[in-house]
C-alpha cells in the first residue's frame, strides 16, 4: 500500500491494529528495525552518510493511530543523514533505501523515541510504524560559497570528531578518476596545504580536511576545484574536467594552532614558512605560496608578547609576506587580493616601494588609471631611479589619454545627436504651427460663407 492509499483508508483516528513484519535491518540483528519493501526503487545507488535526503512519510502507533505524515502538510521533510537529526531507525532503514521506494519500516522504542516517547502524540516505550517514499539524495556540499564545487558523500564513517587542520600530516590512499576511467591511484604522506606538488586538487585537499581518521569517502569536484581551465597533462586530464576521488584517510597529526604556540614558535616557524613559500614562487605555484605566506600573517597578526628585537623581526616578516601575497595574487590576477595585501603592507610601512608599485599596477590591471598614476608618482617622489615606475607612469598618461579621448568623442556624439533630436523637435512644432494656421483660416473661411444668407434674409427683413 502507497502513502497515498494508507492515506486515503484511514479514517484519521482509530483503525485495525498493525502487524509486525519485515527484515530485520538492524546493525545488532536484535529485530528493532523491520523493513518491508511496498514498491521497488530505481538504479542502484543509495543515500551515504551525511547525503541530504527528501521524504514523504506517515507514522502510526501500533493501535493504528497516526500521530504525523509530511502529505498532510504537502511538504517533502528533509534531513542529513547519519547525522543523528532523526531517529536511529530512519537513519538505518533510509540508508538501504532508493530513489523511488516505498517502505514500510517498525521500530521499537530503543530506536525510536524510548522510555521518553514524543508527548503528547507518542506515548513511552512505544513500538511504531512508518511508511516512507525517497524521492531524492544529495551529496554533501563542502564549499563555503555552497556552489557545488566539492561534494563529499561518507562510504564508511571515521572515528572520534578530530579532523586534519592547514598544515597537519596526513596519511592518505586514493583513487582519481575522469569519467569512470581511473588515472590515478596512490598511497601518500603529505602536509595539508601541499597538495598541489604532489599533483592534487585544492578541492580534494579542503575534503581532507572535512574528514575524521578511517573515514573512506567519494568526492566530486567542479572543475574549478580540480585542475580548472588548464587540466593536467601529467594524467592526460582535459581542461574544464569534473573529477571523482575515492579516499581514505588512514592518519593524521595536526599541526599546532596559532594558540598553541608560543611567540619564540610562532616566529620560528614563520621563518621556516616563509623560505617555503619563495620556493613555491620560484616554481610558479602561486596558490602554494599564498597558503604559507597566510600562515605568517595570521601567526604574528595579532601576537603582541614579543621582545622589542623580536618585535622588529615580527615586523619584517609580516611586512615581506603582505608583499609577496601581493605578487602572488597579481600572477593569479586576484587584483582586488592583491591590493588588499599592498594596502596591509603601507600600513606597516607606508612608503613602501614594492607596496606602492605593486598597488599600482594592481589599479592599472582593472582600469582604475588615476589610482595607479597616483601610487606611480609617489614611487618616483621617493624613489626617482624606478625606472619600472617610470615606464608604468607613461603607461597611465597614454591609457588616461585615450580614455579622455573616447570620453570625448562619446559626448560629442551624444550633444550632436540630442541637437539633432532638438532641431527635428522645433521643426515638427514649426509644422504644426503651420498646419494649425492654414486649419484655423479654413474655418475662418467657412464661418464667413456660412454667415452670409444670414446677412441676405436680415437685410431683405429690414427693407421690408
Amino acid at each position: 500500500m502507497t502513502a497515498e492509499e494508507m492515506k486515503a483508508a484511514e479514517s484519521g483516528a482509530q483503525s485495525a491494529p498493525l502487524p509486525l513484519e519485515g527484515v530485520d535491518i538492524s546493525p545488532k540483528q536484535d529485530e528493532g528495525v523491520l523493513k518491508v519493501i511496498k514498491r521497488e526503487g530505481t538504479g542502484t545507488e543509495m543515500p551515504m552518510i551525511g547525503d541530504r535526503v527528501f521524504v514523504h512519510y506517515t507514522g502510526w502507533l501500533l493501535d493504528g493511530t497516526k500521530f504525523d505524515s509530511s502529505l498532510d502538510r504537502k511538504d517533502k521533510f528533509s534531513f542529513d543523514l547519519g547525522k543523528g537529526e532523526v531517529i536511529k531507525a530512519w537513519d538505518i532503514a533510509v540508508a538501504t533505501m532508493k530513489v523511488g521506494e516505498v517502505c514500510h519500516i517498525t521500530c521499537k522504542p530503543e530506536y525510536a523515541y524510548g522510555s521518553a516517547g514524543s508527548p503528547p502524540k507518542i506515548p513511552p516505550n512505544a513500538t511504531l510504524v512508518f511508511e516512507v517514499e525517497l524521492f531524492e539524495f544529495r551529496g554533501e556540499d563542502l564549499t563555503e560559497e555552497e556552489d557545488g564545487g566539492i561534494i563529499r558523500r561518507i562510504r564508511t564513517r571515521g572515528e572520534g570528531y578530530a579532523r586534519p587542520n592547514e598544515g597537519a600530516i596526513v596519511e592518505v590512499a586514493l583513487e582519481g578518476y575522469y569519467k569512470d576511467q581511473m588515472f590515478d591511484q596512490r598511497e601518500l604522506r603529505f602536509e595539508v596545504g601541499e597538495g598541489e606538488s604532489l599533483d592534487l586538487p585544492c578541492g580534494l585537499e579542503k575534503a581532507v580536511q572535512r574528514m575524521e581518521k578511517g573515514e573512506h569517502s567519494v568526492v566530486y569536484l567542479k572543475p574549478s576545484y580540480a585542475f580548472g581551465n588548464v587540466g593536467k597533462e601529467k594524467f592526460q586530464i582535459p581542461p574544464n574536467a569534473e573529477l571523482k576521488y575515492e579516499i581514505h584517510l588512514k592518519s593524521f597529526e595536526k599541526a599546532k594552532e596559532s594558540w598553541e604556540m608560543n611567540s619564540e614558535e610562532k616566529l620560528e616557524q614563520s621563518t621556516i614558512v616563509k623560505e617555503r613559500g619563495t620556493v613555491y614562487f620560484k616554481e610558479g605555484k602561486y596558490k602554494q605560496a599564498v597558503l604559507q605566506y597566510k600562515k605568517i600573517v595570521s601567526w604574528l597578526e595579532y601576537e603582541s608578547s614579543f621582545s622589542n628585537e623580536d618585535a622588529q623581526k615580527a615586523q619584517a616578516l609580516r611586512l615581506a609576506s603582505h608583499l609577496n601575497l601581493a605578487m602572488c595574487h597579481l600572477k593569479l590576477q586576484a587584483f582586488s587580493a592583491a591590493i588588499e595585501s599592498c594596502n596591509k603592507a603601507l600600513e606597516l610601512d607606508s612608503n613602501n616601494e614594492k607596496g606602492l608599485f605593486r598597488r599600482g599596477e594592481a589599479h592599472l590591471a582593472v582600469n582604475d588609471f588615476d589610482l595607479a598614476r597616483a601610487d606611480f608618482q609617489k614611487v618616483l617622489q621617493l624613489y626617482p631611479s624606478n625606472k619600472a615606475a617610470k615606464a608604468q607612469l607613461a603607461v597611465c598618461q597614454q591609457r588616461i589619454r585615450k580614455q579622455l579621448a573616447r570620453e570625448k568623442k562619446l559626448y560629442a556624439n551624444m550633444f550632436e545627436r540630442l541637437a539633432e533630436e532638438e532641431s527635428k523637435a522645433k521643426a515638427a512644432v514649426a509644422a504644426g504651427d503651420h498646419h494649425a494656421d492654414a486649419e484655423m483660416k479654413d474655418e475662418q473661411k467657412n464661418d464667413a460663407a456660412g454667415s452670409q444668407p444670414q446677412m441676405v434674409w436680415l437685410r431683405c427683413l429690414l427693407v421690408s
